[in-house]
């Protein structure tokens, strides 16, 4: 009958039948001379094809691209029907002023004795939240200016450890001071911009933020593309006070998981230095759970703001695609990417995403996005709305983790969900996982190869870190009929999530499969390729990159070794608004028992 698989149309496939996949990736793990010398062979005109080839089959991506008929039409882009406003939520003014979105914001934020905490701060180790910055600098505790000192004593001594702790990519001194005094005088006249003024915050160097070149962690972006203003989510933050430290460092041009490095070193889990920090938003994610900054923004492609959220500790989220304008970014034309916000806690970044959100005007007209809206998280209708929630829980992929202990903890933080607040579980079914995923990495790689060919083409292709080498090579493989497959496997599980979303208000997973990987130290100096840890990282953030749903990530715990665990929600189509009340709901029940970082600066409060 020959090798030809032909897909029932989605709405035909009987779930019942459908049973679990565990995903096993084949691919070397390799690190130093003998990565090197692979990635060699892998760019050679007659031998790298037949070795990608192999890959492949081993993979089972050519039996999905090329053998399988997919009788759904191909989706591009994201796209939805349209969605009702949420329940018990504020609407923000998409196109009014950033200022007004943040008190608007700031009304939907429980009470919170910001004095109190204050004087009680050594009772257990907590994060410094925007609230308690916006406190300090009222009642003259501290400046702006005192914060900035503090922050660029620590940057410049962690550029002189060895090895160095590199954060940032770029970081200018006189810059930050220069904000941080503009800010202080803005309190001393009582003129604050918002209550993110003086908020001090790192930008991933894939996002424009002037005067710092955007290299996207590269030696040679930079000489390419010039940066002559700030992305468009920079400017309405700036527009709100927010100082802005530099760039962050992140795994080059967001091509990988981990966060390694090597062109800037790759840089280290506050929770455990031997660890990583997740990818690709790999500085944003650190330098927020050090305490240094108080939020960071980050991308997110492939779970590049959750990954290392989970990993680090800290809150990540992932809008609505199309939600906040990627212009002045990397990315700013790709389908599966959005620029969002991470901090230490969930009403910090609703803060920061209120100042930041507002879609472009071609993905206003295509997309039909629904207004921009919060969760009052202050009002009586808190709980009522929690009650009434209905979650999704898919069991059997739940549970494919590299450690039990990664299941058991997001198993106890939805049961005291349930237990607390009357949410009802509903176990799903979703189908042909190993295809969506598959999908993500035709979509994902075709775009990136779209944005770096010109350049490759004059010879800039030489000087990429040899892992991002090896994601071209496999990027370069696909045809162009593997791209309209992967876009057919799109719509088809835009139709199962979509159905699934008539029966719950959220999905729930772990973050992610794996706890923070070991940084092998032969792989410090020319990276390395490890596609198991990859798929690992990746196991349940691919759905909403491929269809454009948002999701957060919240940490829920620790292993047995101290490294976080965190929970991801995932929603439908433009529902913010209900992640974000879901997760303020799980970090007040699960965020007391918060361990304090190995390496944690407070500088709010330094003695």
């Amino acid at each position: 009958m020959g090798k030809k698989r032909v897909m029932l149309p989605a709405k035909d496939v009987d779930l019942s039948s459908v049973k679990y996949q565990r995903e096993i990736v084949q691919a070397p793990h390799l690190t130093g001379f003998v990565f090197r010398f692979f990635v060699r062979i892998l760019e050679a005109p007659l031998i790298g094809p037949i070795i990608m080839d192999v890959l492949k089959k081993q993979n089972k991506i050519e039996e999905i691209l090329q053998h399988t008929v997919i009788p759904e039409e191909p989706m591009f882009k994201p796209e939805y029907p349209p969605q009702e406003v949420e329940q018990g939520v504020v609407v923000l003014e998409e196109e009014g002023r950033p200022e007004d979105r943040v008190m608007s914001a700031l009304k939907c934020l429980p009470h919170y004795d910001v004095s109190e905490l204050w004087e009680n701060s050594h009772a257990s180790f907590r994060y410094w939240k925007i609230r308690d910055y916006a406190h300090a600098y009222r009642s003259r505790k501290v400046t702006p200016s005192m914060v900035a000192e503090r922050i660029i004593s620590i940057i410049e001594e962690n550029g002189r450890n060895k090895p160095p702790i590199p954060l940032l990519i770029s970081f200018v001194a006189a810059e930050v001071r220069e904000q941080a005094a503009a800010s202080t005088q803005r309190f001393e006249a009582g003129n604050p911009l918002s209550i993110l003024d003086g908020i001090f915050m790192a930008i991933k160097d894939d996002i424009d933020c002037y005067p710092h070149p955007s290299k996207g962690a590269s030696t040679w972006m930079h000489e390419v593309r010039t940066v002559k203003k700030d992305a468009a989510c920079v400017s309405r933050l700036r527009s709100c006070g927010v100082i802005f430290v530099g760039k962050a460092n992140m795994h080059e041009f967001g091509m990988g998981t981990t966060g390694n490095n090597p062109n800037y070193g790759t840089t280290r889990n506050p929770h455990a230095p031997d660890r990583y920090t997740g990818g690709s938003s790999s500085g944003p994610a650190a330098i927020v759970a050090s305490g240094i900054c108080s939020a960071a923004l980050g991308t997110d492609g492939g779970g590049s703001i959750r990954i290392p959220s989970s990993l680090c500790g800290v809150v990540g989220l992932k809008t609505t695609y199309g939600r906040t304008s990627m212009e002045g970014s990397l990315c700013d034309s790709g389908t599966v990417e959005i620029i969002g916000p991470i901090a230490s806690s969930v009403e910090d970044v609703m803060l920061v995403y209120a100042a930041m959100l507002g879609a472009s005007p071609a993905n206003r007209i295509s997309l039909r996005p629904s207004p921009p809206c919060l969760p009052t998280l202050s009002s009586n209708d808190y709980s009522n709305a929690l009650g009434s929630l209905r979650i999704g829980k898919y069991t059997p992929w739940f549970n494919d983790v590299h450690s039990t202990e990664i299941s058991d903890k997001c198993e106890d933080a939805l049961n005291l969900l349930s237990k607390e607040h009357g949410c009802e579980m509903i176990e799903i079914v979703i189908p042909e996982l190993l295809e969506m995923r598959t999908a993500h990495v035709v979509s994902i790689g075709s775009e990136c190869l779209c944005s770096l060919n010109p350049d490759c083409a004059d010879g800039k292709g030489a000087k990429m870190a040899y892992d991002t080498r090896t994601s071209m090579a496999l990027f370069r493989s696909f045809s162009a009929a593997d791209y309209i497959a992967a876009q057919c496997i799109r719509r088809r599980h835009m139709y199962y999530h979509m159905e699934i979303f008539k029966k719950v208000d959220v999905i729930v997973t772990p973050t992610t499969g794996m706890t923070a990987p070991i940084i092998p130290p032969s792989a410090l100096k020319s990276g390395e390729t490890d596609m198991q840890t990859a798929a690992n990282l990746m196991q349940f953030v691919v759905p909403a990159n491929l269809l454009g749903f948002p999701a957060i990530s919240v940490p829920i715990g620790y292993d047995k070794e101290g490294l976080p665990i965190g929970l991801q929600i995932m929603g439908g189509p433009w529902a913010e608004a209900t992640i974000l009340r879901v997760a303020s709901a799980v970090e007040k029940l699960c965020g007391e028992s918060k361990k304090k970082p190995a390496s944690y600066y407070d500088v709010l409060k330094a003695n």
